[in-house]
């Protein structure tokens, strides 16, 4: 959720406290000074590194030279508080200091006050930040308001000389995320984490547990390939298997207080995984997993009257199923919980599967004394693709992948901006990336996921190295290009999934007055008409036969007719055969 209320982020870590970071008070040095503290830099933290210790002298050699007119100014940057950033405001950002004489701040807040301040500057002109971390969750914002600077024609005009030559785009997993309608990048990746499956290993592979398992649903446990299969693992723990080396136990964790927390549970592509929205990666086209309809670059409607899918069959059967899961399958009191509370249950050892698991959480997962890790440390769970819902089709995104990236504002000042920009890039240059994946397990270029470093730490991380290097990764992305004003429009999720969660709507009545609501908010924004030619427009109202049968005219997917079995039969896979399953080597680049 970004409308101020809640630090997802935060929450995940643990972490309560805002941290403003002081300024880095750097010396206007020469660059040879800056060279000699960069060779301590390297020798001594930026290790390892997927290039030769050459090889990063060589960049930090041009990061000294390249601010050299900047030295002695103070620049001002800022992000959300989650461990990867805070390695960066405390250790990156000192670093670069040393190295290039530019003072630097880099401030750390909570995620909703990131997007407030963002909004202050994109709304009144005043330079509040030379710099931003914030979510390509926004990229629809950014792209239509106008506000931030196309990175692609920055690196090749007014920020060329402040451009590290070895960047390395291509190198990038995420760049789609940050690309706008126009092609052009606008947001440069800095951190990523995905939702996956979580299961508890151990508990999946004893003998008597898959026996009885397939005496009662005639097939192998294993990784649920459907949510069909994931709906019998939960029956099975929950009722059958009740109790654990006598512990009881759960077959599914979620959490459902009506709390600004649960919007973005739902917006992070939970109806995506369901089979909501058309194929297309990263998000469908025309529709999205959020079920709104884009044609061309215009956001034309979210109800399924105007085309859209919010309300339709397939994000009902998503809610519907969610509330059911998490009445009959998890713990009492996690209808109660909010995000927060919910968090860290599964690590107490109770639950055998979680569908929605950030790997966010991998770090505080494998903690030695867990009853989820072993004496050995190595940890009795792991992580795998999610299943996919009965409307899921081949071709479609499958979950959501957070991507916090470096983004910035016409409204900073050109020296500012580009002394701004030489540390941003400072802390995704492949001499520091690697160590600081290491650090905050949240990877971002190709060559960091496939070093060796990883291969020999993957066996305690679960599945998250695996995953990262597997063809799987590309369908999980996050919110796109369909949805032109997030903070206005996210905020309205939680309220509405909140009356299905509680009882007091149907999931069908919940879902009809959130698509009311998008279509309410997309139409204010037609109005005043501030968002150019690829703001809203939205389409006349027909019936939903209407779009089914427009639909399948078009050969797309959105929206879908009700399916007369939303339970087909469950499927599994087992997880070792998976993993061996994935390429061993990386992809050969184009």
């Amino acid at each position: 959720m970004k409308d101020g209320t809640v630090n997802r982020r935060r929450l995940l870590l643990g972490s309560a406290a805002v941290l403003a970071a002081p300024v880095i008070l750097a010396p206007c040095h020469s660059v040879a000074q800056g060279v000699d503290a960069a060779r301590r830099w390297v020798e001594q933290e930026f290790q390892p590194s997927t290039l030769t210790r050459e090889q990063q002298m060589q960049e930090m050699e041009w990061f000294a030279r390249a601010a050299q007119p900047f030295r002695g100014q103070e620049i001002n940057v800022v992000s959300e508080t989650i461990t990867t950033h805070e390695y960066e405001a405390r250790t990156l950002a000192r670093a670069f200091s040393e190295i290039t004489g530019i003072r630097l701040r880099h401030d750390l807040l909570q995620e909703g006050d990131v997007v407030e301040k963002i909004q202050t500057q994109m709304q009144s002109g005043r330079n509040v930040y030379d710099a931003w971390v914030n979510d390509s969750d926004l990229i629809g914002t950014h792209f239509r308001y106008q506000q931030a600077v196309p990175l692609t024609d920055w690196m090749v005009g007014e920020g060329k000389d402040q451009t590290l030559p070895t960047l390395d785009l291509e190198d990038f997993i995420g760049r789609s995320f940050g690309t706008g309608p126009d092609g052009k990048l606008y947001q440069l990746p800095d951190q990523q984490f995905a939702n996956l499956y979580w299961f508890r290993y151990d508990w999946f592979t004893r003998p008597a547990i898959k026996e009885a398992f397939k005496r009662q649903f005639g097939y192998d446990l294993g990784v649920p390939v459907n949510w069909s299969a994931y709906e019998d693992i939960a029956e099975f723990f929950t009722n059958t298997v009740k109790e654990i080396d006598g512990v009881k136990v759960y077959g599914h964790m979620d959490y459902g207080k009506k709390d600004p927390s649960l919007g973005w549970r739902f917006t992070d592509a939970w109806l995506s995984m369901a089979g909501n929205g058309d194929r297309g990666i990263p998000n469908g086209k025309p529709v999205d997993e959020w079920g709104i309809r884009m044609e061309g670059c215009r956001p034309v409607g979210s109800s399924i009257e105007r085309g859209g899918d919010t309300n339709g069959p397939a994000a009902v059967y998503a809610v519907s199923k969610y509330v059911e899961w998490l009445k009959k399958y998890a713990p009492p009191e996690a209808a109660g919980m909010t995000f927060s509370e919910s968090g860290p249950v599964p690590a107490q050892g109770a639950i055998a599967q979680q569908m929605f698991w950030y790997t966010a959480f991998t770090a505080d997962m494998v903690k030695p004394g867990l009853p989820v890790v072993s004496p050995d440390g190595s940890p009795r769970w792991r992580m795998a693709p999610s299943p996919k819902g009965a409307y899921w089709k081949d071709g479609m995104k499958l979950g959501y992948q957070d991507a916090g990236s470096w983004t910035l504002l016409k409204s900073t000042p050109v020296d500012r901006r580009r002394a701004a920009w030489l540390y941003a890039q400072f802390c995704v240059a492949k001499s520091t990336s690697l160590k600081k994946s290491h650090v905050g397990l949240t990877f971002i270029r190709e060559s960091d996921i496939w070093h060796q470093s990883f291969t020999e730490r993957a066996k305690s991380l679960g599945g998250l190295v695996e995953f990262y290097r597997s063809p799987a990764r590309v369908q999980w992305t996050p919110t796109g290009v369909n949805i032109p004003d997030y903070p206005r429009l996210a905020q309205l999720w939680w309220q509405n999934i909140g009356d299905a969660s509680s009882g007091a709507k149907t999931p069908q009545a919940a879902m009809d007055a959130l698509a009311a609501a998008q279509d309410s908010v997309l139409e204010r924004l037609q109005r005043a008409n501030v968002q150019g030619e690829c703001g809203p427009r939205l389409n006349p109202r027909q019936t939903a036969e209407h779009w089914y049968e427009q639909s399948k005219k078009d050969g797309n997917i959105a929206p879908q007719r009700k399916l007369a079995n939303e339970k087909p039969q469950g499927e599994t896979v087992d997880y070792d055969t998976l993993i061996r399953s994935w390429p061993a080597s990386p992809p050969r680049r184009a």
